[in-house]
């Protein structure tokens, strides 16, 4: 059979609807009880039943095409189970299921043989050579095509050498039609940063018959992403099947947000934009296929497909924008927020601090603040301690940012790495001098002023530049804090110089331990009476006091605290119970802050978190 005799073009090319293709296979097995580190190809021969169940459910809820159980039947991801010498059984067993349930009663829907990654990396990135991943490919392929598929699906890559191969091999070996897609991060761009402009390209030039996108985040980021791919290659087929939103890990379980009705509102926007095939990848059930369904029949029969065109925001920006921080959206839907500052560890060992991160995520911290080298001291470095917190506790965090030490190649090095590992929050601060710490002779010279920083960040790297002007490969996505002293000697110099960080595009602020919530109310009057209300948030600075030494300490050293005589008083007539009577007296000021505050930002006195963790449920809306 020959392509221009294919049902599956015929009815790309005949109607002015998207083909409706099926959800999930591996979300609906897992939700019937299949584990993860079960081998979900294998279960065409050890219980075709539920693999059959799912395939029927997806077809009555109107899927035109079903995706054969083989996203991961080739012979490195079945050698991980010991199964690689079953590559043609499994394949053949899983297009044959699927033939067995359309033939008994949809015999107007179609099989695809689905193509999956080979789940090991490919030269120039690993050590397997592309004419051993093409030969790989074409065992499972051949496979397929013999089984009597439709076409072939080679879906969910992210590196642009290894489709090539894979339909290089279909190519050679198979004269059916072919879809192929990639799958996309949350920046809109592979794993291995190539862009929708670059993969589009890529991918039509290696002879799909259709392209496009699956997997990656939901409807939202793929609709961007189909945007660019068909600005870039207008006259290709396109294809999408989004995930249901981002996955989240709640209660050891992983769940997606985004509900069928969501996603079928999302129906007529992909139609517009000339989309042939639509389905639903992880997270996706027959119930988001049946909102999809019944969207298509809504269109209307004269429905008509967007133009799209290059744009000047589509050439220079070559990205969809980014999602806001957890953080950001919490302020900027004026939710109050809880962030709590913690100090790396002196040495290699990070479990202490990450015990203590979840102490206060479970409490209900809402992001983590993460010093670096606090009094000069050498610590961890905190884009590791980020990073880590990140992946191992699920909270986000802020990464301290201190101008002092960096010049401006460090500064923008360090900036790139801080985005590499998903740091989105940073508070640009000046730092300790190093004649405080451990190393008073160590190069204390910097660049730029925080405000310089916060510049730099706002105005070059998140519009897709460095300080000297030259492209990065794409915007960061930065969400800024600023140092602002509540309480100041000077208060127009403070002023001032918050002026000037709000100018330069400081998103919140955050304030040195406040123990007169009144007074700090003053200042921000003096500010309004001037300038109008404060234009960004404020995250109130909070450090428990643990005693009247602690407190005297606080009182004598540290410029701008100031800790009122009653609270002396409270803190010696609490004798051995002071660091509780610290507690009630921050929950007491909390209280007060809210009255002009965003949030707080909680400073645990020497790493008592358990001291912080009442003060967070207690103040916790």
């Amino acid at each position: 059979m020959t392509k221009t005799e294919s049902k599956f073009l015929e009815l790309l090319a005949s109607s002015s609807h998207p083909l409706l293709a099926d959800g999930a296979m591996g979300t609906m097995l897992h939700g019937h009880g299949v584990g993860f580190d079960q081998c979900f190809d294998a279960l065409n021969l050890t219980d075709p039943a539920i693999v059959g169940e799912i395939h029927r459910a997806y077809i009555e809820a109107g899927a035109q095409v079903i995706f054969s159980n083989t996203f991961g039947a080739n012979r490195y991801k079945l050698s991980e189970h010991g199964l690689e010498n079953q590559v043609e059984e499994i394949n053949r067993a899983g297009v044959e299921l699927a033939r067995r349930v359309v033939e008994g009663t949809f015999k107007d829907v179609l099989v695809a043989g689905d193509v999956g990654p080979l789940g090991v990396r490919l030269a120039p990135y690993g050590r397997v050579q592309p004419e051993q991943a093409r030969e790989i490919y074409t065992e499972q392929i051949s496979a397929l095509c013999a089984a009597g598929i439709d076409f072939l699906v080679i879906e969910t890559f992210s590196d642009l050498y290894e489709i090539r191969e894979a339909v290089a091999a279909a190519r050679e070996f198979c004269t059916l039609p072919i879809v192929a897609t990639v799958t996309f991060t949350r920046d809109d761009r592979t794993l291995l940063g190539d862009t929708p402009t670059k993969v589009a390209r890529t991918l039509h030039e290696t002879g799909a018959d259709v392209i496009g996108a699956n997997c990656s985040g939901g409807p939202a980021q793929l609709k961007r992403i189909l945007e660019e791919m068909r600005a870039a290659v207008p006259e290709a087929i396109f294809s999408i099947k989004p995930n249901a939103g981002w996955p989240e890990h709640v209660g050891g379980r992983v769940m997606y947000s985004a509900s069928p009705d969501y996603f079928g509102e999302y129906l007529g926007a992909f139609a517009e934009l000339g989309v042939k095939m639509i389905g639903g990848c992880c997270g996706t059930t027959p119930e988001h296929i049946a909102a999809m369904r019944s969207k298509i029949k809504a269109l209307p029969k004269d429905f008509s497909i967007q133009d799209v065109h290059f744009t000047e925001e589509i050439v220079h920006a070559d990205f969809a924008p980014k999602e806001d921080t957890q953080l950001a959206k919490k302020l900027k839907a004026d939710q109050f927020a809880i962030s709590v500052e913690m100090d790396p560890p002196r040495g290699l060992s990070a479990h202490k601090i990450l015990a203590g991160a979840s102490l206060l995520a479970e409490a209900g911290a809402d992001v983590i603040n993460v010093a670096d080298s606090p009094m000069a001291r050498m610590r961890m470095s905190p884009w590791a301690v980020c990073n880590l917190i990140q992946r191992n506790v699920n909270v986000e965090t802020t990464l301290h940012f201190p101008t002092r030490g960096r010049n401006l190649l460090k500064l923008q090095g360090d900036l790139l790495a801080a985005h590499a590992l998903d740091i989105r929050n940073v508070f640009v601060v000046m730092g300790d001098p190093t004649s405080i710490g451990d190393y008073p002779d160590a190069m204390d010279d910097y660049d730029l002023a925080p405000s310089g920083l916060i510049k730099l960040i706002k105005q070059r790297f998140n519009t897709g530049v460095d300080h000297a002007g030259s492209n990065i490969g794409q915007p960061t996505s930065f969400f800024v804090g600023c140092a602002l002293n509540l309480l100041p000697s000077n208060p127009e110099r403070e002023i001032k110089v918050l002026r000037r960080k709000i100018n330069n595009g400081a998103d919140f602020a955050l304030t040195q331990p406040i123990y007169q919530p009144d007074k700090a109310l003053e200042f921000l009057n003096l500010y309004a009476d001037e300038f109008g209300k404060l234009e960004i948030p404020i995250l109130a600075g909070v450090l428990p006091l643990y005693g009247t030494r602690h407190a005297a300490f606080l009182h004598n050293e540290v410029p701008g605290i100031i800790i009122p005589d009653e609270t002396f008083t409270r803190l010696e007539t609490a004798g051995d119970a002071a660091p509780q009577e610290g507690v009630r007296i921050a929950i007491e000021d909390i209280q007060k802050m809210k009255a002009w505050a965003q949030g707080i930002y909680i400073m645990p006195s020497f790493s008592r978190y358990d001291l912080v963790a009442e003060i967070i449920e207690a103040v916790k809306e």
